[in-house]
């Protein structure tokens, strides 16, 4: 039995792989998108952070959070074997690391903390939305593209290190 047989997370990541290929022209373009679009949430969040009920912070989050754990899942599962084992990594330790600044805010909320999800949003969506001279094809964090080499600095008390 296959492992992403028992993973729920694995099977919708390579449902997306398969749904991008065949109806993107860009599966890079349209991850950036995704992310851009997380982060208009993300700074709408922060605009009306006065009037920020729970549960919209909670949606906005996990909006975040589903988007992340499909590139994590992806590099984890690492389906067609073709990505580099040090890139994979570095998805991985970068998922980790908004995984947990997501929990953070939920267990203290301050709109400040909002922004280096905002930041690495961005980031990673300009570099998967700039095209690569010879080649256009799968780049982006959950298919093999070029991901910041480290994660941001943790909060105060946090670690990006994965072990498990």
């Amino acid at each position: 039995m296959s492992p992403t047989r028992n993973n729920p997370y694995a099977q919708a990541a390579g449902k997306y792989d398969q749904n991008a290929r065949q109806n993107a022209g860009s599966q890079r373009e349209q991850e950036g998108r995704i992310l851009l679009k997380a982060n208009r949430m993300l700074k709408d969040l922060q605009a009306h952070w006065e009037n920020m009920t729970r549960e919209v912070l909670e949606e906005t989050l996990k909006y975040n959070r589903q988007i992340w754990m499909l590139f994590y899942d992806t590099a984890l599962e690492n389906p067609e074997g073709n990505r580099p084992n040090d890139l994979r990594s570095n998805i991985i330790n970068l998922a980790n690391f908004i995984f947990k600044r997501e929990m953070d805010i939920l267990g203290d909320p301050k709109r400040e903390k909002i922004d280096i999800l905002i930041t690495i949003n961005q980031e990673v969506a300009a570099g998967l939305m700039t095209k690569q001279a010879g080649s256009e094809e799968h780049a982006a964090p959950g298919s093999g593209g070029q991901a910041p080499s480290s994660p941001p600095p943790a909060a105060s008390g946090s670690s990006t290190d994965v072990h498990g």
